[in-house]
């Protein structure tokens, strides 16, 4: 697991199972949702296309983290890429 958190506000209160005193904790709902971006071009524009995606039916998207980054070669080559993602979102009130 890489464990790379990225977009995070920077008092990180988004990020989860964080140590208690170590950022302010607001009265919010957040939710995770694990989802998977692909990319025949770069690792970058398969998390770009998995968020964008997300993006269009889920609103208040917070953060997100990368979990597994695998691909699919090709006569000895890099064809195509594929990230997992757990991203979170705050419900609205």
């Amino acid at each position: 697991m890489l464990g790379l958190v990225i977009g995070l506000a920077p008092d990180r209160r988004f990020k989860p199972n964080q140590p208690k005193g170590d950022a302010i904790m607001t009265d919010h709902v957040y939710s995770v949702s694990e989802i998977y971006g692909s990319s025949g071009d770069s690792v970058e524009e398969a998390i770009d296309n998995a968020i964008a995606t997300a993006s269009e039916s889920l609103r208040n998207l917070d953060w997100f983290e990368v979990t597994e980054i695998r691909g699919h070669i090709e006569d000895g080559k890099v064809a195509h890429y594929q990230v997992g993602l757990k991203i979170g979102f705050r419900y609205q009130r």
